[in-house]
């Protein structure tokens, strides 16, 4: 059986009790940090907590190369741990299914994600937002657009948009990932976005603000996220964000 556990937000404290137990009796532990990192622990933490020697996937274990992983699983139990939860990210979705296509039984133990942790830190109603970007590095020279035109999908439908930062070479900054939206369409600048830095920390940063000013907001150590509020607010949204995210009075003029 493939055994996909969920790792929570911060450190390997966050993983359930279910999670812990599975992992604990599994023949063979696996670890990935591709798709989202725990930036409060390491390696070795996780495997002084859960008892036992946990190998760290590459990119290529999870995606084109993935069959080894299931073939194991055909006669084994074999956990992999994923920071979040573990179907978030369409990489573990498209391992599920290829393994259950393969006759493979899967389970999956699910964890605190970082989507519904915005709505816990910011106060935003989860039925608000739209479809989700990511925003890359310019690999290639040139920045891409998706993420501004998710951006403006989403607020021609009045929904807030999650944009989730590239971890890859490093973790990016809100700081960066303006930067990369400004060379995009400097026009979304005046947006109000609320920035979110080390959720399921002992003290995450929430700010609320226009795009032009949470660029020179020092946010700290990552992992952050970055969330383009909607055309209009429910009056309880923007009392939450005045309240946990300290966003200007000015924000008043979005509630409808």
């Amino acid at each position: 059986m493939l055994i996909l556990i969920g790792m929570g937000l911060w450190d390997e404290t966050d993983i359930s009790c279910k999670g812990l137990e599975f992992a604990r009796r599994a023949d063979e532990v696996y670890i990935e940090f591709y798709t989202s990192k725990l930036m409060g622990t390491n390696l070795h933490r996780i495997q002084e907590f859960v008892g036992r020697k946990i190998e760290e996937l590459s990119r290529s274990d999870l995606e084109e190369n993935c069959k080894w992983i299931i073939e194991k699983a055909r006669d084994k139990d074999v956990a992999i741990l994923v920071p979040g939860d573990p179907m978030i990210a369409t990489t573990h979705s498209a391992l599920r299914l290829e393994a259950e296509k393969s006759g493979v039984k899967v389970k999956v133990i699910h964890s605190a994600s970082i989507v519904n942790a915005i709505c816990g830190l910011t106060g935003l109603h989860n039925y608000r937002f739209g479809k989700s970007a990511t925003v890359s590095y310019p690999y290639t020279g040139k920045v891409s657009k998706t993420p501004v035109n998710v951006i403006k999908q989403n607020l021609s439908v009045d929904a807030h948009t999650i944009l989730f930062l590239d971890l890859h070479p490093k973790p990016m900054t809100i700081n960066e990932a303006i930067e990369i939206l400004e060379q995009a369409d400097d026009s979304i600048l005046d947006l109000f976005a609320v920035g979110i830095a080390r959720a399921g920390s002992e003290k995450p940063i929430v700010r609320c603000d226009i795009l032009r000013r949470l660029k020179d907001v020092d946010f700290g150590e990552p992992l952050h996220i970055l969330i383009v509020l909607a055309k209009t607010l429910h009056f309880m949204e923007f009392e939450c964000l005045r309240q946990f995210a300290s966003a200007p009075k000015e924000l008043e003029k979005l509630v409808a």
